[in-house]
């Protein structure tokens, strides 16, 4: 991939606010709401969004430490995805607004399966505030030479650009999970109270 840094950033942002926007209309529903799930083998929208705060508490700590060690770096003009990084950015992209591929979460990164309250929300929210914080200063530096670990080894790293895309494209695929759970929920009690 191939893209303006400029336009680049300025989407990702465009699709982090929509995002805590989405969230922001969640945190206001109830918790049976937030806690119900379709199937035994599904997550709530709080076990969604408590998986996203996990990787989270890693991407965005490791950004940030890379960004500061980085920050000599001047931007480029043209962000050049490498491969592997292009690789997983792409792997969970939603594809047509939808999740056709579904993926196994590393243990560490499975939510606590017991019922969780309104926290977990406020804390996803604040993190979609330090991610745009984030995306801010990274209009400052190089997004293809400063390289970040990936979660699952330290010895793994991709371009910052990579990073932001897998992380926003890993959000974006859990907010279209969120939604189905929302009209799932809908459609479930609005047959049982007809």
């Amino acid at each position: 991939m191939k893209e303006n840094t400029e336009k680049l950033i300025n989407d990702l942002k465009i699709r982090v606010e929509q995002v805590k926007q989405q969230a922001m209309i969640l945190e206001n529903e109830n918790l049976k709401m937030l806690n119900w799930k379709p199937s035994k083998s599904s997550w709530s929208i709080l076990e969604c969004l408590e998986h996203l705060n996990l990787y989270g508490d890693f991407y965005l700590k490791e950004i940030e430490e890379k960004m500061l060690k980085g920050k000599t770096s001047e931007p480029v003009e043209v962000f050049k995805s490498g491969w592997f990084g292009n690789y997983f950015a792409n792997a969970l992209a939603p594809k047509q607004g939808a999740v056709t591929n579904k993926m196994k979460s590393p243990r560490d990164k499975v939510p606590d399966l017991s019922k969780l309250d309104k926290k977990t929300m406020r804390r996803f929210i604040k993190q979609q505030d330090h991610l745009l914080a984030l995306l801010d200063q990274a209009k400052k530096v190089n997004l293809m030479k400063i390289k970040t670990s990936i979660s699952i080894s330290t010895f793994i790293k991709t371009r910052l650009g990579d990073t932001f895309r897998f992380l926003i494209n890993h959000t974006d695929r859990h907010m279209i999970q969120t939604n189905k759970v929302v009209k799932d929920y809908r459609a479930t009690n609005q047959s049982e109270s007809a």
